[in-house]
């Protein structure tokens, strides 16, 4: 993919995500349109391919509902990632926030939370959901996943929904969560996996890389890129399908214990 079609898809998703953020905090829903971006938690309903079944209604009810009217994922990392009092957290792609908010109180005072998203619109809506949410172990840090702006070797979990298939630089989101985990630290993902028989055509044929399937790795692809990063057991998991040959799925691995 050249510079500058990587760049305008960058920006198309920036401008998207953007949009979607203005019209959460609104009490709208950002993807009535239809594929506009990944789903929306509030307002597929439960029988959306990205519905709101993902969340339990007890973790619904205790959020703020921009947070949940901006939740644009196809899973519930939390759920996944199994997180521990005490841990630091990282959620890639943080949006408006639901998925720090909810590891926030999952790893508790003693932990804390972080979240890097590149759109300011959605960085000002997940900070004011925090607020609103009562949650203070929480940091939202603007950047972008291809360049975490935190240091080695400083977190134990790193979470994502439905974020790394819209990243147009996949070998390097891989490497920087390597990084940016501590020996032994582990990755709990949802993200929309292809399966291995469909080629990056026939994917983007199924939608648009903005709506997170053009951009998606195969099951294989997955497991060999992050294998290339210097994960262990590194598992794959369709949960549902989104697409023809298109999937949720549940991703996980562990860093490698020895120091690199």
């Amino acid at each position: 993919m050249g510079t500058g079609t990587a760049d305008a898809l960058r920006e198309q998703v920036r401008r998207r995500y953007a949009e979607a953020a203005h019209a959460a905090a609104a009490g709208g829903c950002g993807c009535e349109d239809g594929g506009g971006c990944c789903g929306n938690v509030a307002c597929d309903g439960e029988d959306g391919a990205f519905g709101e079944s993902l969340y339990s209604a007890e973790q619904r009810e205790d959020l703020p509902e921009a947070a949940s009217l901006a939740s644009l994922g196809c899973g519930n990392p939390t759920a996944v990632a199994d997180l521990h009092e005490g841990e630091v957290v990282l959620d890639l792609g943080s949006g408006g926030g639901i998925d720090v908010i909810l590891s926030a109180r999952r790893v508790g005072p003693t932990g804390v939370a972080y979240g890097v998203d590149m759109t300011d619109e959605m960085l000002a809506l997940a900070q004011q959901n925090a607020r609103d949410a009562g949650v203070t172990n929480v940091h939202f840090l603007k950047g972008v996943i291809e360049q975490i702006p935190l240091p080695a070797d400083s977190v134990d979990v790193v979470i994502s929904n439905c974020v790394i298939n819209l990243s147009t630089d996949k070998p390097a989101v891989l490497a920087e969560m390597a990084r940016v985990l501590k020996p032994g630290g582990r990755l709990g993902i949802n993200d929309v996996v292809a399966e291995d028989r469909l080629g990056p055509k026939q994917r983007a044929e199924r939608g648009s890389h903005v709506g997170c399937i053009a951009g998606a790795l195969s099951r294989g692809e997955y497991v060999a890129g992050l294998e290339a990063a210097g994960f262990e057991h590194v598992s794959v998991e369709f949960t549902h399908e989104v697409a023809d040959g298109m999937h949720g799925a549940i991703v996980k691995a562990r860093s490698a214990t020895t120091q690199r």
